[in-house]
Formats: C-alpha cells, sequence, structure tokens
C-alpha cells in the first residue's frame, strides 16, 4: 500500500512538472512571438517611410539615407533574430530609423506624425532648443532645434563615450567622424563639451540642473573639501578658508567642472 502511494506521489509530482515547463514554454513561445510581431510591425512601417518619402534638399537626403541604413540592418537583425532580446534590439533599430524618418518629413515641411516611443540610447540625452555656433581645432562646428543649409545632419539623441549628446540637427557627424577624421576620442568629446557648455544653457538649465548627473558628484565632493577646510583653519593658514573656498565650492566642485558642462538630461 505504502509503494502504492509513493508511486502515486511520485506520478503526480512527475505530472505536475511536466504540465509547468509546457505552460512555461508556452508562455515564453507567446513572449517571443509577440516580440517578434512588435518588431516586424516597427520594421515595416520603416519600410513604408523610406520608400515613400523622396527630396533634394541635402537635410532630407541625408536623414533618408540614415534612414534607409537602420532599414536595411533591423531586416538583417530579424532574419537571425531566435531570442526576446535580439527582436528588441531590431526594434529599437527600426525605431532609430523612424526617428530619421520623422526627421526627414520635418525637413520636408510634411506633418511629423504621431510620437514614437522613446528610444533607449537616447535616455536623458534631451534635445536642442536653440542654435549654437563654436569652433574647435580650427573646425566650426554648429548645431541647432531644425534643420538647414548649414546644419543637415540631424541625430536622435544618445551619448559619445558617455557624454549625452541631444537630438537635433548638426553640421556635420562629429559623432560617427571624429576617430575617422583623426580627432580620436578627445577630439569628440572637445566638441561635445563646447557645444553644450552651459554659455548655451537654455532657461531652467545650468548648473543646479547639471549637478544631477554626469559630475553632479563634485558638487558633493566640494562641499566636502569646504567642510575640510573649514575645520583646519585654526591650524594656521594653509588649511584657511580661501584655500577651501577656491577648491571646494568654486570652479572644481560647483561650477565649471562638476555641474554644468556635462551634466543634464533635459532640453539643451
Amino acid at each position: 500500500m505504502e509503494l502504492l502511494l509513493v508511486a502515486i506521489l511520485v506520478a503526480l509530482l512527475v505530472g505536475g512538472f511536466v504540465w509547468w515547463r509546457r505552460e512555461q514554454a508556452a508562455r515564453e513561445a507567446r513572449s517571443l512571438a509577440d516580440v517578434r510581431a512588435d518588431a516586424q510591425r516597427w520594421y515595416e512601417r520603416l519600410g513604408g517611410q523610406v520608400m515613400n518619402l523622396h527630396g533634394d534638399a541635402p537635410a532630407v537626403r541625408q536623414a533618408l539615407v540614415d534612414a534607409a541604413e537602420r532599414y536595411n540592418a533591423a531586416g538583417s537583425q530579424l532574419e537571425q533574430a531566435g531570442t526576446v532580446q535580439q527582436y528588441r534590439l531590431a526594434r529599437e533599430t527600426a525605431l532609430e530609423g523612424l526617428a530619421y524618418a520623422r526627421a526627414a518629413r520635418v525637413a520636408l515641411g510634411l506633418d511629423p506624425g504621431p510620437e514614437l516611443p522613446p528610444l533607449a540610447a537616447a535616455q536623458g540625452a534631451g534635445e536642442l532648443t536653440k542654435e549654437r555656433q563654436v569652433q574647435v581645432q580650427g573646425q566650426t562646428f554648429k548645431a541647432g532645434p531644425q534643420p538647414g543649409q548649414d546644419t543637415p545632419y540631424y541625430y536622435p539623441g544618445g551619448r559619445y563615450q558617455g557624454r549625452p549628446v541631444p537630438a537635433g540637427w548638426y553640421s556635420t557627424p562629429w559623432w560617427k567622424t571624429a576617430l575617422g577624421a583623426g580627432a580620436g576620442v578627445l577630439g569628440g568629446l572637445l566638441i561635445a563639451d563646447a557645444l553644450f557648455s552651459p554659455a548655451f544653457a537654455d532657461p531652467g538649465y545650468g548648473y543646479e540642473a547639471g549637478n544631477q548627473e554626469g559630475f553632479g558628484d563634485g558638487a558633493d565632493q566640494g562641499a566636502d573639501a569646504g567642510d575640510q577646510g573649514t575645520d583646519a583653519g585654526d591650524q594656521g593658514d594653509f588649511g584657511g578658508a580661501d584655500q577651501a573656498g577656491d577648491f571646494g565650492g568654486g570652479d572644481f566642485g560647483g561650477g565649471d567642472f562638476g555641474g554644468g558642462d556635462l551634466g543634464g538630461g533635459g532640453d539643451w
């Protein structure tokens, strides 16, 4: 009798395990089918935009070239995808292509259409809201919120060497050509810092907003240094308030380096 009960219990456990595995496999299959269909939907929508949009203006042509590149890349990714993550990557590529197609519509003077889901790569990068012009290493770089003869290259927002680059129109795709042109990482970062320095800060963006990300910890370090300098003031001139103020609360901690140039995530 005991053996029979043990056999029944084992059979129930095995049956339960098999049922659970089948349910899990079914859920995974449904999830995979859902993400595949979602990626396919955005890919087909991108294809329609690439096929139907045409224009001779430099900004339109360049945006459509970038959209077509993403369309081809997304198609290749869809063909090789076999996991949820791979289909999500294909979806992101298609959405990036649609961002370029949307920019082409803007350059054509057409209705850009409905808003797109946010790009994961552009999270926290913000977007340009005013025109900028700087010189770096003897070259002039321009950027702005609208396409123009001098700013034909659209960028949907992202990061260059960890530095947020807002969405907008640029005079050259320096985020792609910096290495090829021999400027290297340092040159690209110099361009980014010059274009997005506090001198161009829009209302609501500046040191206070910048402290919230990027090198925001510099403010805390500066405050700590200021406290240490004050505490040491009684011991002599070397630890006095002047030195603590210059190092802790000024240029290094809360101002040029810590708060403004590299921080912020909203509009630029």
